[in-house]
């Protein structure tokens, strides 16, 4: 199992960190000033993202991409130093063509769509030219577990109708959102399919300006107010064509389930590299900050919160890469395997950022609290990762499953190191 990154990832990272040094950081605290004006995006951004296309810095992210779309085709593993290096900068991503929840969606769209729906969706997408969001969480279920989804979906003759009400969909305040991909509750299921349970969702392409759709409010997150939103949607018979199916009838869970691995790597790469900035940023800050007469570098709970910090990051990061190499190499580990080392890495991201950022915040002070340092946003995003993407207790679930499965299999393979007194009365008998 080899971690190392291919020369043309290297090489790709290197050009990527230059070009952010050089365009974009410049323009970070542009970005700040444009959008508490409530100019969003920056009229700047489009300029940064035609460079970084001409640079051939452009959906770095999707490794199927075909010949004739525009884009760098790496996989998961060279991926992810990419996707670290774009986190330390929140909005950076978009710039490249690589912001949640446009690069899950289009990994969607390549696997599923028809030459149509690619046509109409996927082809802009890829150019950059609109945005999207994937409406799947609901307020009044559990939307971790998908079966309690309550928006529907009904077959109207050569229609769909949806119904329901969707929150905290991610990018559908950003201008350029077009599109909705929305996962919705069979009204009445035909599939066919002998388990009903994992079979009664399907996904629709909803234009976001279909009658019947109302944006009802951007929710904050904690304090955080997203300029591309957390919004909550109400859908109020909401008809599209029936070819605005995403794959199959009944097929939107296994969907969801494919579209979950790469994006989970992508989203903890990036909290990876804030929690690499905001490691940085607390070390320079102790050797910098006195109190007392002394340099926090100097005392020894602080040394320990860097150590810690220092060691947890590098686990973390390890352990995410190890996931990308599975996605990789799928015929190296059994899928249930490689699900459970997805759901792992999203509950260490979650736990990392929360923890190294709260240090960092504290060796700040003060300072940490404001929005003169990224930290507070950092914090507030790490917070909720705990729930996002479904909470900590699902995915340590879904790992503790596979383990108790895989000792199923070996049942009774460890007594073998048990040292009964029975077993020490009758030592082996040891033939020459």
């Amino acid at each position: 199992m080899n971690f190392e990154h291919s020369p043309r990832a290297q090489a790709l990272l290197q050009r990527l960190t230059d070009f952010m040094q050089r365009y974009v950081l410049p323009h970070n605290a542009a970005w700040h000033q444009a959008v508490q004006q409530g100019d969003y995006p920056p009229p700047f951004l489009d300029d940064l993202k035609t460079l970084a296309r001409e640079e051939g810095l452009w959906n770095l992210f999707l490794p199927g991409l075909r010949d004739d779309e525009p884009g760098t085709r790496l996989d998961n593993l060279d991926y992810a130093p990419l996707a670290e290096a774009m986190g330390k900068l929140h909005w950076a991503p978009e710039v490249f063509n690589c912001s949640a929840p446009d690069t899950g969606n289009m990994e969607l769209l390549h696997r599923f769509a028809t030459p149509a729906q690619r046509t109409q969706w996927l082809t802009p997408l890829l150019d950059g030219t609109i945005r999207s969001a994937f409406a799947m969480s609901e307020p009044d279920v559990a939307s971790s577990d998908p079966t309690n989804l309550q928006t529907t979906v009904r077959r109207e003759g050569d229609a769909l109708e949806l119904n329901g009400r969707k929150w905290f969909i991610t990018g559908v305040a950003h201008p350029a959102c077009k599109l909705l991909i929305v996962m919705a509750r069979n009204a009445a299921d035909d599939s066919g399919a002998p388990d009903i349970k994992h079979h009664q969702h399907s996904m629709l392409l909803v234009p976001l300006d279909t009658p019947g759709i109302e944006v009802v409010r951007n929710i904050s997150v904690v304090h955080h107010h997203a300029p591309e939103g957390h919004c909550e949607i109400v859908f109020r018979h909401v008809r599209v064509p029936a070819d605005h199916l995403l794959g199959g009838w009944g097929e939107g869970f296994a969907m969801a389930q494919a579209r979950l691995g790469p994006g989970r790597v992508h989203h903890c790469m990036r909290t990876i590299g804030q929690c690499e900035l905001a490691l940085a940023l607390a070390t320079e800050r102790a050797l910098e900050r006195q109190t007392f007469g002394r340099y926090l570098s100097d005392y020894a709970n602080v040394q320990e919160w860097i150590a810690l910090s220092r060691i947890e990051i590098d686990q973390a990061r390890l352990l995410v890469l190890r996931c990308a190499w599975l996605l990789d190499h799928p015929d190296m580990a059994e899928p249930a395997a490689v699900r459970a080392q997805v759901a792992a890495i999203k509950v260490v991201a979650a736990g990392l950022q929360t923890r190294v950022v709260d240090r960092a915040m504290q060796i700040f002070g003060a300072m940490g609290l404001s929005p003169d340092t990224p930290l507070a946003q950092f914090w507030t995003w790490g917070r909720a990762l705990h729930l996002l993407d479904g909470p900590d207790e699902v995915h340590l679930r879904s790992v503790a499953r596979h383990e108790l499965e895989r000792a199923r299999t070996r049942m009774g393979a460890s007594s073998a190191y048990f040292t009964t007194p029975e077993q020490m009365r009758t030592p082996p008998h040891l033939s020459a």
